[in-house]
């Protein structure tokens, strides 16, 4: 404990929505850039970065980023653009090459793209990974329907906090999202700007905020898609997420309904949903080929909270199970959509790692007990799914530091993204950060249900972005709204079992990951 608070005193402290100042760096040492295109994206480079560990002592302990860029091509340059995809713990590297491409070319030609993997994650050094294998199959039914049941996933959420302490006590009081911002503006500081452009989905929202807070005079244009609400951070932002992914997965539930003829599941949505749920149950009895209990089966079915493109496999696999008494399908999503990987680990030990730094968390397991009882009462897709996944901030080894008041006069116009029925971040966060961000405009896709909207297929909110990054034009309306796009069409059920996503929405929902 001495040796951590020792460590903490020289972190950036938050009070009250301000951010103690940490010492300037008057050079920095140009990027070395490579040659890392792949065959889709040839002109992809490659770079790193060394930045401080603690920014207040900036000639201490470095740790590494690892950075990517896809050059301007044209005579007109406006600059670097940072994207980032979310998480907190997503990789950006292959979103830049994405972004690059899916814009219209002569827009993206003015701009060095330029991803990064955050401090921690991916291919950045040191990249955390505090128990490999925690997510293995199969675990306890998250619903603490037993007093064994609800001890065996609390020993879970300790033995991780506990692992992360062990593997990583020296660094995690430095793995926050305002030493996160501080690393993006070393990259602007080597990049040789005096301001970034930036553009940000989901928690990348978050990040883009708080980075503008501490730094406006950067900050040139900056695009902001499916908005986290800032005075959630996080608990109570997470709370609401369960409310809004049941809501989600009732519409996917809709739609298997209205598609009766393909599924067989009945044309009534809570006759669907019995059987949904029947499913679940039958699970947690006997895990279908030894890998998909009923916590499984939520991992596998919670992508299609974050895209309506993943619905037809989901439900194949569903009416599969069901109707047939066929697994296979079942095991073959839940491998596609719901299994983890190392690169899982990574993100999720940096995603817990940020937010159980970023900002408190009731530390008393009995408030988490009686406030995830009674949301999931009504909302029971996934309210203690996502519990436990959070649940290691309750024994997280750090203390917390205060949210960021993201609220600012300070900016250009800055453009926000958001779907109506959002699950992942809300409505009411993009409306909340419109009103904290002067002269910031909103995007509203109308009866959308998606989480990351632009560069996915919507050709309306599509022509929003690439006008705002040509020459920062935003729409203005007179009400709380600037703009409306309406939802692209739900999709159709698949044509061949054995057909995958290849849509330029699937592309992007793949890079943006889940759990975000």
């Amino acid at each position: 404990m001495g040796k951590r608070a020792a460590v903490l005193c020289g972190a950036a402290v938050l009070l009250a929505g301000t951010v103690t100042a940490v010492p300037a760096q008057a050079h920095a040492t140009p990027l070395a850039w490579k040659k890392c295109g792949t065959e889709k994206y040839p002109t992809l480079q490659c770079a790193s970065l060394e930045v401080p560990l603690d920014h207040a002592a900036p000639h201490g302990r470095r740790i590494t980023l690892a950075l990517s860029r896809v050059p301007h091509t044209a005579k007109t340059y406006q600059g670097p653009l940072l994207v980032n995809p979310g998480g907190p713990g997503g990789s950006g590297l292959a979103l830049a090459a994405f972004v690059a491409s899916a814009l219209p070319k002569a827009v993206a030609a003015q701009y060095d793209v330029i991803g990064f993997d955050p401090r921690g994650v991916g291919r950045s050094r040191p990249a955390l990974d505090c128990k490999p294998g925690h997510f293995a199959p199969v675990r306890a039914d998250t619903v603490p329907s037993t007093p064994r049941t609800e001890r065996a996933n609390l020993l879970r959420a300790k033995a991780f906090a506990r692992a992360c302490a062990k593997k990583y006590g020296d660094v995690l009081p430095y793995i926050d999202t305002v030493s996160a911002v501080r690393d993006m503006d070393r990259i602007r500081m080597a990049l040789g700007a005096k301001q970034i452009n930036y553009f940000g989905y989901s928690y990348g929202t978050y990040l883009g905020a708080v980075y503008a807070k501490l730094f406006p005079e950067r900050v040139r244009r900056a695009a902001l898609d499916s908005v986290v609400d800032p005075t959630g951070v996080w608990y109570d932002d997470n709370l609401a997420q369960d409310v809004a992914f049941d809501d989600r997965h009732r519409a996917f539930l809709a739609w298997v309904a209205k598609h009766h003829t393909r599924y067989r599941l009945g044309t009534d949505p809570a006759r669907v949903e019995a059987k949904w749920y029947a499913m679940r149950a039958a699970l947690a009895k006997k895990p279908a080929g030894a890998k998909v209990g009923a916590t499984e089966l939520e991992d596998t079915f919670l992508p299609g909270g974050y895209y309506n493109g993943y619905w037809p496999h989901l439900a194949d696999a569903f009416a599969a199970y069901v109707n047939d008494r066929n697994a296979d399908p079942l095991v073959d999503a839940y491998k596609k959509f719901g299994a983890s990987g190392a690169s899982t680990d990574n993100s999720y030990s940096v995603y817990a790692a940020v937010q159980c730094r970023d900002a408190s968390w009731p530390r008393d397991w009995q408030r988490w007990r009686a406030d995830n009882r009674a949301v999931h009462a009504k909302a029971p897709f996934m309210t203690w799914n996502n519990a436990w996944y959070n649940a290691p901030c309750a024994f997280w080894p750090t203390s917390s530091l205060r949210a960021v008041d993201i609220a600012n006069k300070k900016l250009p116009p800055m453009l926000l993204f958001q779907a109506t029925g959002d699950a992942a971040t809300p409505y009411q966060g993009a409306v909340t950060v419109h009103e904290r961000l002067a002269r910031s405009s909103l995007v509203v896709e109308r009866g959308g249900g998606n989480h990351g909207i632009t560069l996915g297929g919507n050709t309306c909110l599509d022509k929003h972005l690439a006008a705002y990054l040509t020459d920062g034009t935003v729409p203005r309306g007179k009400g709380a709204v600037d703009a409306v796009c309406k939802a692209r069409p739900d999709p159709k059920p698949l044509r061949a079992k054995a057909a995958a996503p290849a849509s330029r929405g699937a592309e992007l929902h793949g890079l943006l990951g889940f759990r975000h």
